[in-house]
């Protein structure tokens, strides 16, 4: 996992990361707080947990996935 991200990505991906999470905790506390009850609903917050610490895990590495793969990114 070399670095393939400059400052610019890196500043990117943490913000998508921590909008992500935070979504993640408005969808857990409608879950928790019963405004939505359908089991589904916990795995979507799974996945976008998931997701969201993935990318913040890429912007404190320097690394994507996506570059890593040979895909140019605009970022």
């Amino acid at each position: 996992m070399q670095c393939n991200i400059d400052a610019k990505g890196k500043a990117a991906r943490m913000r998508m990361g921590l909008m992500t999470m935070a979504g993640a905790v408005i969808l857990g506390g409608l879950i928790l707080g019963g405004l939505l009850t359908s089991t589904y609903w916990w795995y979507l917050f799974g996945a976008i947990t998931f997701g969201g610490a993935f990318t913040i895990f890429e912007a404190r590495a320097g690394w994507c996935i996506v570059r890593a793969m040979g895909f140019k990114t605009p970022i």
